[in-house]
């Protein structure tokens, strides 16, 4: 037969094994401190739990007061485990569980009586685990079925240990019978926490997935999508037809003059200018669209329009904001302007092909109108554009007169 030793004895050793490894996995990824505090609650908890057990071959106050309240700083250390994770504050609250048992302990009913202490223990537990459900509660916008199974994992083992505590106070057993029972009870405990861990580390598997996934549709550089993540926000954009605003916009934004600005300041201020221009376009581009680096100096953006003046309005918010004063790089201040060209097309109709060649054709006019400036297509100049055959004669590429005027206008060189 089971008996309380023994049951306590069981669960160290797995507490012990499962602090090493995860000591092993917070080795292998320093970055995630989580996976250090949540071994240290269980290493914690198997000191505690070995003190409780040695009760005989060492003075009762250590095993008693001392060993059970080390035991409950694992909990607390395993609450502020999971909000590291989510890079939330620390909170007092995590230390509830053993000032709990350090209060009740030393009221004299409790101190010489078996059964209360049992009591007083799961009633301490009951609190550490539900505040453990509240620290894996999912965040707002965030979907991870992990961490709903876990808040239940968690509830049920609040739950686990108030029934304890509950049938232990209702049915007052012989100190031979609630030791033995507080064997199993020591098991049973150790078994929801280990299927909380196996749900912990599928929570930790979900969440490395996903950011494996935001890092290959990242530019590493300016931290905006890459082409890959444009082509996959733009599936997205496209494909909601019925949603309105039911047209896309494709605004397509080049740093004029970049290359002297690389060779005349060096790289690094180089990448300092994209950088900003990204930091201020996505201040602008509505949540509802996306915004990203082509390539180079190249950026795009799609957004979900009612007409074309929306679109042109949204460009030049975002190019004169650019271009309002020199930015500041080290000791050096760079004069960097944008040309964009804007193309718009109905959702039901548009293709990335269409969307993104009418909107270069758009930002060729922009470059030829003298740069720093804004050309959009309408719905019918991207029809045009989609028969249009490649840009070979430098003719096709020069625009319109009135095209021209339209961009000093809105460069203000034109009344």
């Amino acid at each position: 037969m089971l008996n309380m030793t023994t049951g306590l004895s069981i669960w160290c050793s797995e507490a012990i094994t499962l602090a090493t490894v995860l000591l092993l996995a917070w080795r292998h990824d320093r970055q995630s401190p989580a996976y250090l505090m949540w071994a240290m609650g269980f290493a914690v908890s198997a000191i505690g739990f070995a003190m409780v057990a040695a009760r005989g071959f060492v003075p009762d106050m250590l095993s008693i007061k001392i060993g059970n309240a080390i035991a409950l700083m694992g909990e607390s250390a395993w609450i502020a485990g999971f909000r590291w994770m989510d890079k939330r504050k620390l909170q007092w609250s995590a230390l509830l569980p053993p000032a709990i048992w350090l209060v009740g302990v030393n009221l004299p009913w409790v101190t010489e009586n078996f059964v209360n202490r049992v009591i007083l223990y799961d009633l301490a537990g009951a609190v550490g685990a539900s505040l453990l459900a509240f620290a894996v509660r999912p965040r707002e916008g965030r979907h991870e079925p992990a961490r709903g199974q876990l808040g239940v994992i968690f509830m049920t083992l609040a739950s686990f240990c108030f029934i304890s505590a509950l049938w232990m106070s209702l049915r007052a057993p012989a100190l031979e019978e609630a030791q033995i029972y507080r064997g199993y009870a020591a098991l049973g405990y150790g078994l929801l926490v280990i299927a909380a861990i196996v749900l912990n580390g599928k929570l930790l598997m979900e969440r490395s997935e996903r950011r494996w996934r935001a890092i290959s549709v990242t530019d590493a550089l300016t931290g905006v999508l890459n082409r890959r993540g444009l082509q996959d926000s733009y599936e997205i954009l496209a494909g909601d037809e019925q949603r309105p605003p039911q047209k896309l916009a494709a605004l397509l934004f080049d740093l004029d003059h970049f290359k002297s600005i690389n060779d005349r300041y060096g790289h690094q201020t180089g990448d300092a200018v994209l950088i900003e221009f990204a930091r201020i376009a996505r201040l602008f581009v509505p949540r509802n669209g996306a915004f990203g680096r082509m390539g180079g100096e190249e950026f795009v953006a799609f957004v979900p329009v009612g007409d074309q003046a929306e679109a042109e309005a949204l460009a030049e918010t975002i190019r004169a904001d650019f271009c309002r004063a020199p930015l500041l790089v080290g000791r050096s201040l760079v004069a960097a302007t944008v040309s964009i060209g804007v193309a718009i097309m109905p959702r039901d109709k548009v293709s990335w092909d269409r969307l993104v060649s009418s909107a270069d054709r758009a930002l060729y006019a922009a470059k030829h109108a003298g740069r720093n400036c804004t050309i959009a297509f309408g719905e019918t100049e991207t029809a045009k554009a989609e028969d249009a055959p490649p840009k070979t004669d430098i003719g096709e590429l020069v625009p319109t007169l009135e095209d021209q005027i339209h961009a000093l206008r809105r460069m203000g060189t034109l009344a």
